[in-house]
This record gives structure tokens, C-alpha cells and sequence, in this order.
């Protein structure tokens, strides 16, 4: 790859290197991501410096995983051994189901341009498509034009390393798309560079795709931290009852029902940081239990949102629905009670003495009050986890509470919250803490630098919008709020193993530079080519080389002398 690659410009390196990273289907869950992975490490290994320095670019495959693996390459600079700024990128991709009739040219760029050039249902796109600006096709814009971007400047360094005062760490990570596992299974590989070859990570520099905000938006957004994410879970335990006796029962739908209600886009739920886009949690499922048809109402319900983090953490986060939790369920309660009184009054029944109360409780104080009685509720979580290895994780979640439940000797009727996958911390820059305000000016600088020299107009924001593997470098919560996670997300350890002790060791900060274009996950997506392969890759090496001039790392650390070479 490398003799091609040498006779071209920078543009056209990043161009030719997106078009083939486009041209690999690496959908997630698939061989592909594999696929991919052995051909960004067969590309590295074509650049002569790591022909000499072969060590140096390696490969670590996810635990558990036939396919998936994370790429590593380091290019070290003449300055110091130790500070290293991280590239990172993700290389797997959405599926193609939404190309239709189109998905066998999903990979080809300039098959999906042709057609696009013709589309009269999209003006927007069609314009694009002609003017020869764009590139089309999926993982276009999320991410593989990001993939080459890093690539065409680890490629530059490796040839003047002499303009780095350190060194640049490249990794390309699976799985983003889904349950992060590559970039998590990152972290001991980093903690390992960390603690044997006494690297210190300055920053990690990701460029994933940012898109305009609004129609004719002239922003070039830098993110200096990324938005985390929890799936707070609702597990509903009713009455059930015969249709004709609906109202001596607590139908957990309606439970369900109230909870969307108060939960959904709720924006008095979103936090409120001026000049950041943040949103309100969305339900992505609710459902009760029931298999098949039968007059019997539901017994349980589940139910769960989508709640980003920004600067709330999970136990906040906690805190609040068992408040939104109690409060519905009183008034369901009150509900209930009077539609019951109505119906007596209109039928002249003498009635009974009823109760449509709700227990509300959290996963964490629920098994402590099992464990109260005398029933083994940690073991019982454990067994339905080493039973159901197999089942989808946030059914796995489920299944575990409502064991959990038919273990209650009383039966109560009750809302059990807790968390289930994916978690992801939320990253940013803390401007009280003097390294994270120096990267923060460095940053500010370098914007201030480049729009002087390529014309672009730069908007620095806190919190990348969306999710992304930066999340996981970093970690903000106390030990207080760690355990409030923790203990009310079912078999966590075996679940869903976040190694968040290890991510707060190594305390990353991760900037968003980020490739431009449009209709991510959309089978119109494309990336703007005269940004994303001219300008963007000037922006981030010289990023790059700023962060690394302010030796920003622990002076005690960097007064340390490494006389060997680092190994891999």
C-alpha cells in the first residue's frame, strides 16, 4: 500500500484510503470487522518505518470474540519518550438494510453517487451528488474517512518524527456501534503501556463524524469531551386479574404507561448546560411479558430509556426516577382507588377492602431486603446469569430481576429499578484541574491558528452529541457513585465488565476532531470530501504536535529517564 500511497498529496491519500477502508464490509457482529482490522494492519506494516520497526504495530483480539480485535501502532517522536498523544478511531459500521435494493452497492462509493445524482425525492442529495464534493456509501462519513485520516498522519509522522516531541499512539477499535467492547477491552492494553513502558497519555484525539446543527450551519464543531450513557430499567410487578375483574388488579402496563408518560423526552430530565445540545431520556422499549393471547391482564412489564449523561452521574440519575417512580405510582394508586369507588357506586356492589399500592425500590436495596429474609439473592443472580450466557444482555438483565422477584414470599406489587447495558462514562475536560485547563487553552489556540490558515470558521463545545468510544477513557464518579452503579446493574462483573477502576487510572481526556458530512446511519450518508481530506488532517496533526509541546503530564513522571526502548 505504501508504494501508492508515497506518490500522492495528503488529500488524495486520505481520499484513496477512505475508498478502500468504504470498499471492506465491516457491518457490526460481522466477519468483517476481523476483515478490516487485518487490512489497516497490513497497510501499517507496508510504511517503511514500521518495516524497520516491526514491534511496533500489533494487533490485540477482544476476549470471547472469533472476529473482533484492536489495532495498535506507535510512532515515536525525537522529544520526550514518555508523553503520547492517542489517534483513535472505530472501524465497524451499521448494517445496509436500509440501502433497499441498493445494498449490494453499499461498499461502492461511486455506484451510490451515480444513482444519488439522479434522486429527485432529495433535492439535498442530489445537489451533493453532483457537485462532486461528496463521497457516498456506508461508513463514508461513520467512520472510515476517519480511520484514513489517522492513518495518512501516523504515516506523515513516521516519516518526520523529528516535528514530534513525543509519541503518537494509533488505534483503531471494533465495536463501537454496538456494546463498545473493543475500545473497553483496550484499557489493559493501555494500562499496560502505561505502567511497563511509562507512557504517559497526554490526550486521545477522536474524529469521529460532526454534522452541521441546523440548515446552512457554517460550524466546524470541536468536541472537548463526550457524552456518557445509562439504560435506567424498570421491572414491573402487578396483579393480575381477569378481564371481568380488571379493577380488583394492578395492570403493570398502565404502570409502564404513566412511567413513559412522566420519562419520555422530558426535557426538565435533560440537563441544562448553556451552549451544549443535550436530550431528554427516550424509551426504547416497553412491553409486558405475556406470551400468548389469554384474558388474563399482564403480570410484569418491562421498560427502559435511553438517558445520556453529561455531567450527572448514575446515582443522580438513580435519585431522580425513584422519585418520577413514587410519585406515579401514588397516583396510580389514586387512580385505581377511585375508578374502583365509581364502579361500586354505579353497579351498587357491596365491594371489598382493596389496595392498589406500589412498592418502589431500587435493584441494590430490593436484594438487601431479600438477603433480610433469609433468601440468597446474590446467589440466585448468579445462577440465572451462568444459565443464560446466551440470552441477549438487556433480556439477561431482566430475567435476572424477575427471578429476583418470584423469590418475594409476598408478592407485592412493585416498580424495581435498575440499570442494565451499555454504560458509558461521560468524558470532559474539568477546567479547575490544571492539566485539563492547559489542554483546553492548547486547543483553543490551535483552533485560532487554523482558521486563520484554512479559512474555516471552528465552535469548541464540552460534549460531543453522540455516543462514542472516547466515553470510556476517562471516568468522573466518586467511589460513592460507582457503587450506586454498580450494585443496581445485575451481575455487572459478568454482564457487562467495564474496568472502571483502570479507566480512571489512566484518567484520558479524549478531544473530538472530527470528519464533516452528513446523514450518519442513514443510507444518504456521505462526507464532505474538501474538509475532511484537506483540512481536517492539517488540524489534527497540528493538534497534536501543540498538546505535545506543553508537556502537560505529572512533572515528578516525566522526570523519569527510560534508557531501554519501548518493546511491545
Amino acid at each position: 500500500m505504501y508504494q501508492q500511497l508515497k506518490e500522492m498529496t495528503l488529500p488524495q491519500q486520505v481520499e484513496f484510503l477512505t475508498r478502500q477502508l468504504v470498499g471492506i464490509d465491516s457491518v457490526n457482529g460481522t466477519a468483517g470487522e476481523g476483515a478490516i482490522a487485518d487490512s489497516l494492519k497490513e497497510i501499517l506494516q507496508s510504511f517503511p518505518y514500521f518495516i524497520q520497526n516491526p514491534n511496533q504495530v500489533w494487533e490485540k483480539k477482544v476476549p470471547n470474540d472469533p472476529y473482533r480485535k484492536n489495532i495498535f501502532a506507535l510512532v515515536k517522536g525525537k522529544g520526550s519518550p514518555t508523553h503520547t498523544v492517542i489517534f483513535h478511531s472505530h472501524i465497524d459500521t451499521v448494517g445496509i438494510e436500509d440501502f433497499g435494493h441498493l445494498k449490494q452497492d453499499a461498499f461502492n462509493p461511486d455506484q451510490i453517487e451515480q444513482f444519488f445524482k439522479t434522486y429527485e425525492l432529495d433535492k439535498d442529495v442530489q445537489r451533493d451528488a453532483n457537485s462532486g464534493d461528496w463521497m457516498f456509501g456506508r461508513g463514508s462519513v461513520d467512520m472510515k474517512s476517519g480511520a484514513a485520516v489517522h492513518l495518512a498522519n501516523v504515516l506523515y509522522f513516521s516519516e518526520h518524527a523529528e516535528e514530534l516531541d513525543g509519541n503518537i499512539l494509533l488505534m483503531f477499535n471494533p465495536d463501537e456501534e454496538s456494546q463498545h467492547k473493543g475500545i473497553i477491552s483496550a484499557i489493559p492494553e493501555l494500562k499496560r503501556l502505561k505502567e511497563e513502558h511509562g507512557l504517559e497519555f497526554i490526550s486521545a484525539i477522536n474524529d469521529d463524524f460532526i454534522t452541521p446543527l441546523y440548515e446552512n450551519d457554517p460550524h466546524r464543531y470541536i468536541y472537548t469531551g463526550a457524552a456518557g450513557k445509562i439504560l435506567p430499567s424498570f421491572y414491573i410487578y402487578g396483579r393480575e386479574a381477569h378481564v371481568g375483574d380488571t379493577l380488583s388488579g394492578v395492570d403493570p402496563n398502565f404502570v409502564a404507561a404513566e412511567l413513559t408518560r412522566r420519562i419520555h423526552n422530558n426535557l426538565e430530565l435533560s440537563e441544562n448546560i448553556e451552549g451544549e445540545m443535550t436530550l431528554p431520556p427516550t424509551c426504547l422499549q416497553q412491553r409486558d411479558t405475556k406470551k400468548f393471547y389469554s384474558v388474563q391482564t399482564a403480570t410484569s412489564s418491562y421498560l427502559y430509556f435511553n438517558y445520556f449523561l453529561f455531567e450527572l452521574s448514575a446515582k443522580e440519575v438513580m435519585d431522580k426516577l425513584i422519585a418520577i417512580a413514587t410519585d406515579a405510582c401514588v397516583d396510580v394508586e389514586a387512580h385505581l382507588s377511585k375508578q374502583y369507588e365509581e364502579f361500586l357506586k354505579r353497579t351498587g356492589l357491596p365491594g371489598k377492602k382493596m389496595s392498589w399500592h406500589l412498592e418502589v425500590t431500587s435493584l441494590a436495596d430490593f436484594m438487601k431486603e431479600l438477603v433480610a429474609q433469609g433468601i440468597p439473592a446474590y446467589e440466585v443472580a448468579k445462577k440465572v446469569q451462568r444459565e443464560n450466557k446466551e440470552m441477549e444482555a438487556r433480556e439477561l438483565c431482566f430475567k435476572i430481576v424477575e427471578e429476583l422477584q418470584n423469590w418475594d414470599p409476598y408478592k407485592k406489587p412493585r416498580v424495581i429499578i435498575f440499570f442494565a447495558p451499555p454504560y458509558l462514562p461521560h468524558n470532559y475536560l474539568n477546567q479547575s484541574n490544571e492539566r485539563d485547563a492547559e489542554i483546553l487553552k492548547s486547543v483553543k489556540e490551535t483552533l485560532v491558528e487554523m482558521e486563520q490558515v484554512t479559512g474555516e470558521t471552528f465552535a469548541l463545545k464540552k460534549f460531543f452529541p453522540y455516543l462514542a468510544d472516547g466515553s470510556f477513557l476517562s471516568l468522573h464518579e466518586s467511589d460513592e457513585e460507582l457503587s450506586s452503579l454498580i450494585n443496581n446493574f445485575p451481575e455487572w462483573d459478568s454482564i457487562y465488565p467495564v474496568p472502571v477502576n483502570e479507566i480512571r487510572g489512566l484518567n484520558i481526556p479524549s478531544i473530538n476532531v472530527g470528519v464533516y458530512g452528513k446523514d450518519g446511519h442513514k443510507w444518504t450518508e456521505r462526507v464532505y470530501k474538501p474538509y475532511t481530506f484537506h483540512v481536517l488532517p492539517i488540524v489534527i496533526r497540528t493538534m497534536a504536535i501543540n498538546l505535545l509541546k506543553k508537556k502537560l503530564s505529572n512533572p515528578e513522571l516525566s522526570e523519569r529517564q527510560y534508557e531501554e526502548p519501548i518493546r511491545i
